[in-house]
């Protein structure tokens, strides 16, 4: 039986209204289990974007039965409950004023002593192989090196559920690759992945689900291995 940390039923957001109005999402479920990785798929502007937005609790859906811990929550407690357990990665992460060694200390909570907090930043560094670009202004970075980033503040951060947004966008062979191995890890360490991608080859060897949105809906496709 698979261990659900989430599940989201009845999932509905329109925007506009009379004839502008315009269904993006209708109806729709998604569970988000421990160590499952689940690739969601689609044309541009069908609505993925604001599919992980609403599962992040950043935007308010028109309706939305949400389970967490077996709990059935409203909104209004939800939301609090989806900014603890979920981060969500954009596909330009955001990049704080100062080096790269800064950007992570952001990441750790005031519980650390200033010498454990060092050592986890320097950990995460070696983890995300940006240890050469410590000192380098964040926002200098590569798109790459930006996601990876953004990678080590989510390993730093340890989020039961993760949210990625076209993760190996603009992004080399080898760029992508690495990252892939490290959402890899994540998946090993119980982490569940949700990530919205058109980049299939780079990132099926870790997809345990394909869901893919069209016309508002999700439908759940079959994945093949024959091309790892």
């Amino acid at each position: 039986m698979k261990d659900s940390l989430m599940d989201f039923t009845n999932i509905c957001k329109t925007f506009g209204r009379g004839k502008q109005k315009k269904t993006i999402l209708s109806n729709n479920r998604i569970s988000l289990n421990k160590g499952e990785c689940t690739l969601l798929s689609g044309k541009n502007g069908s609505g993925k974007s604001t599919l992980l937005r609403i599962l992040a609790g950043l935007i308010k859906p028109d309706s939305a039965s949400i389970t967490s811990n077996q709990a059935a929550l409203n909104w209004k407690q939800a939301r609090k409950t989806l900014r603890q357990q979920i981060m969500y990665l954009y596909q330009e992460p955001y990049m704080f004023e100062g080096s790269v060694y800064r950007n992570l200390s952001y990441a750790l909570d005031n519980s650390h002593t200033k010498e454990a907090a060092h050592n986890k930043i320097k950990q995460a560094l070696r983890w995300a192989n940006l240890e050469e670009r410590e000192t380098i202004e964040a926002k200098c970075l590569s798109g790459g090196e930006k996601q990876r980033l953004a990678l080590a503040q989510a390993w730093l951060k340890h989020p039961p559920i993760l949210l990625l947004d076209e993760p190996t966008a603009n992004m080399d062979k080898h760029a992508k690759h690495r990252t892939g191995e490290l959402l890899a890890e994540f998946k090993t360490a119980g982490t569940a992945l949700l990530i919205a991608t058109h980049d299939l080859d780079h990132l099926l060897p870790i997809m345990d689900k394909r869901l893919i949105l069209e016309d508002g809906k999700l439908f759940e496709s079959k994945i093949s291995h024959e091309n790892e």
